[in-house]
């Protein structure tokens, strides 16, 4: 494939941002938390981050070197290593055009939150449940009347997508990079103001607790493939992200330094997020952590109802959901950016173009999951209301997908030399490519496979949820 020239970031500091911006995102604060406290609290940390180090960074450091040793974006990068794998690529590009639609969606109703806080409406937000019911069910009964209302979902959902294109058209290096550059510090503050602030509520420690001691005997199974499939979800894997990022960044960058810096900034946002959330959400609820619920219901209606217990718990509700809505950001904006650059690299389009064109089809597509718990609440695909199918496929199905043939590729077609040889380009030494090698050949394929399998068997036979 003929390759454009190719957008950079400016700096190492620019790249480990923009990148770890992609991975710190909605599924670190309400993913995360929730599983923490479902296996064991500090035995499932400890275990979250010993596959961090070893799972998470051979997956990781995998895709940035593909990227940048290619200099393309999915789309073409799997076939140029290997011709036969070129259909990899079309697969890992589906998965951001899936996801980015309904994240969008997501991010609107953030928006929204963070709005409803400013507004002084946090005593209506935290009727628990009620509100947030309302709002992404809003029918006013002629569809045009439901779009265009502030009441529901649909406006905030294209300001979302109109912000994310915002960035994605001034470029790699005037949006991407300079908009991650003011987002991420600004998220490390809010979310460890708010941590430490969740500590000072009466019988938060005792949450803390639950949350840091590891307790040993409730180790299972369950437990390593519950954080697996987090740390896989969280850092961004498999979605085409890491690629295109990684296309982006210059030969003399260090690779293996800078993933670990990345993989550092994103754990550490998914413990402070745990440190946030669990401990206040056990505290309300009496010391209870299977209280601390999964997805929408934590973020929209448990912690409101925290808030609302809270002293100046308007005030807290509104920098929380700002630092949601920036964690959201970053993430959609790797995204867009990912199908942006596979539209670049496929059809030779400059990037204002090819943009708008990401942009029409997230907002064409994104209707269905803006409107599919309203107007459309009766048509399900499988049993499932859009958003959630889309989630499914994308997260469940397609991404262990790529990530395991991608192991294959790596791992048992080109050699993990491949990868090796391009850290070392800027480097001159691979420290864990030992460990690398024996991940991807072996272990990452195998744990990757048990990740599909019980996803799946959750989902068509409700047998086992990780």
């Amino acid at each position: 494939m003929e390759k454009q020239e190719r957008s950079s970031f400016s700096s190492r500091v620019g790249f480990v941002l923009a990148a770890s911006g992609s991975a710190v995102g909605l599924g670190n604060l309400w993913r995360f938390p929730y599983l923490a406290a479902r296996y064991g609290g500090g035995i499932f940390l400890l275990v979250y981050l010993i596959l961090v180090v070893t799972f998470g960074f051979s997956l990781m450091i995998t895709e940035f070197a593909i990227g940048r040793k290619t200099k393309l974006s999915c789309i073409g990068a799997y076939g140029a290593l290997d011709k036969r794998f070129n259909f990899l690529g079309w697969i890992a590009a589906f998965v951001p055009l899936i996801i980015t639609p309904y994240y969008c969606v997501i991010g609107g109703w953030v928006m929204k939150y963070l709005w409803t806080f400013i507004s002084g409406g946090a005593l209506e937000a935290a009727d628990n449940g009620g509100f947030f019911s309302r709002f992404i069910g809003f029918d006013a009964g002629s569809l045009p009347a439901t779009i265009l209302n502030f009441s529901g979902p649909t406006p905030w959902f294209v300001l979302f997508v109109l912000i994310t294109g915002l960035v994605v058209i001034f470029g790699v290096q005037k949006g991407i990079e300079n908009a991650s550059r003011l987002m991420m510090p600004v998220l490390a503050v809010l979310i460890v103001v708010i941590a430490l602030y969740s500590l000072t509520i009466p019988g938060a420690l005792a949450g803390v607790k639950y949350y840091l001691m590891p307790d040993f005997s409730q180790f299972s199974a369950s437990t390593v493939l519950g954080a697996c499939g987090q740390m896989f979800y969280s850092m961004s894997l498999a979605m085409g992200i890491t690629i295109t990022y990684g296309s982006y960044m210059p030969k003399e960058n260090l690779l293996e330094h800078s993933v670990t810096q990345i993989e550092i900034f994103d754990t550490l946002f998914a413990f402070f997020a745990g440190l946030m959330i669990i401990p206040a959400v056990i505290a309300f609820n009496g010391g209870d952590p299977s209280q601390v619920n999964s997805g929408p219901s934590l973020m929209f209606i448990s912690l409101p109802m925290v808030f609302d217990s809270m002293k100046f718990g308007t005030v807290i509700g509104a920098v929380f959901f700002l630092l949601v809505l920036f964690a959201a950001l970053t993430s959609s904006i790797a995204l867009m950016e990912t199908l942006a650059s596979v539209i670049m690299d496929k059809f030779k389009l400059k990037r204002i173009p090819a943009t708008l064109i990401i942009i029409a089809i997230c907002l064409v597509v994104g209707m269905l999951s803006c409107l599919g718990y309203g107007p459309w609440e009766s048509v399900t695909i499988i049993g499932m209301q859009f958003l959630d199918f889309f989630d499914f496929i994308s997260n469940s199905v397609l991404m262990p997908i790529v990530a395991v043939l991608t192991c294959v590729l790596i791992g048992h077609v080109v050699g993990t030399r491949v990868v090796a040889d391009e850290v070392k380009s800027g480097a001159g030494s691979f420290h864990r490519e030992k460990l690398h090698r024996v991940m991807i050949r072996w272990i990452a394929p195998i744990l990757l496979v048990a990740i599909l399998a019980s996803e799946l068997a959750s989902k068509i036979f409700g047998v086992f949820s990780i």
